[in-house]
């Protein structure tokens, strides 16, 4: 080996080794100042409500506050895209529903890429989806609502959603599908919007998860027709499930995962994701969730990457299905 490739060689070699110490040191010294979780959607939704109960638990772990930012708009786009350009520091992390990897259908461009943008933490929960109804409606069932949505489309003749490209977006235009019926998708600013304008009567229907509706179900305030899952939820037992109601195809979940931007350090990332998994593991957070309908999931990064990479094609061909082309 000759002089000029030997001294290559040890420079790669100090580098390497002052690299290290510094991750180390990064990782020790995390963190050491409040961190922001971005939730792309306004309060009072479903991954609103996953994200402060998990935040405080995630805050009093690590010793510093976990301060919950709503940024909503354009079907959750908006907030995940300042996310993705945040400092790759971990003082800014992401929480998002399943809108995340149904996205990348909905829309010709978006202002990241949904894996390369994003560092996978860990999967946090998954909560069911309910079809529910104002109360003047007059239908108590899902076969119900379709004969008086049939027989008065313009009262009847729309359905409201968190946004476009949301799990409940692509649920309702699946509904269209084996109902027969051509509802009119209203697209919201998130769960909280989308509960408040079913509750005014803007719209007669929205599908929205068991987490934002079900207080309002339990106040009578609104009416629950079905639940979009296999089972039976263990929260809310008396709510049929849309294949008891005679629509087995009609299956949907919204599943809530934490991220950090790219390019975080992986000692950084490591932390979060124990920290996390650890935080998820406990039977107080579980309780909590599952009060609010949700269940806890957990398991590791690479087993998110694996649920991303998986998703997105998974919900192109439901989108192509449904009839949502990308804007």
């Amino acid at each position: 080996m000759d002089a000029a490739k030997r001294q290559a060689l040890l420079f790669l070699l100090i580098a390497a080794t002052a690299i290290l110490p510094a991750a180390a040191w990064a990782a020790d010294a995390f963190p050491n100042r409040p961190i922001r979780l971005v939730v792309p959607y306004p309060p009072g939704g479903g991954t609103d409500i996953v994200a402060r109960v998990l935040g405080e638990k995630l805050g009093a772990s690590l010793g510093q506050p976990i301060v919950v930012d709503n940024r909503g708009g354009a079907g959750g786009v908006l907030g995940t895209e300042i996310a993705a350009k945040a400092a790759p520091d971990g003082y800014t992390l992401l929480l998002v529903p399943s809108s995340h990897v149904i996205n990348p259908s909905i829309y010709a461009k978006l202002p990241y890429d949904t894996v390369a943008d994003f560092a996978p933490i860990a999967m946090v929960a998954s909560a069911a989806i309910l079809m529910a109804v104002n109360p003047h409606v007059p239908a108590d069932t899902v076969r119900g609502f379709v004969e008086a949505a049939k027989a008065n489309p313009k009262a009847l003749g729309n359905y409201g959603s968190a946004g476009v490209g949301t799990v409940f977006h692509l649920t309702g235009q699946l509904f269209n599908q084996l109902s027969g019926l051509s509802l009119q998708h209203v697209p919201y600013r998130g769960g909280g919007p989308t509960v408040t304008a079913l509750l005014a009567g803007e719209v007669p229907l929205a599908f929205e998860t068991i987490l934002s509706l079900q207080s309002h179900v339990r106040a009578g305030t609104l009416r629950a027709l079905a639940i979009t899952s296999a089972r039976r939820s263990t929260t809310m037992p008396e709510i049929p499930t849309t294949a008891d109601a005679g629509f087995p195809e009609l299956i949907a979940e919204n599943s809530y995962a934490l991220f950090a931007p790219a390019r975080t350090p992986a000692p950084i990332v490591t932390r979060l994701h124990d920290t996390a998994v650890a935080a998820l593991a406990s039977p107080d957070l579980r309780d909590r969730l599952r009060e609010q309908g949700a269940e806890v999931v957990g398991g590791s990064s690479g087993e998110l990457a694996s649920y991303v990479a998986t998703e997105i094609p998974k919900w192109a061909a439901l989108a192509r299905q449904a009839g949502v082309k990308p804007e």
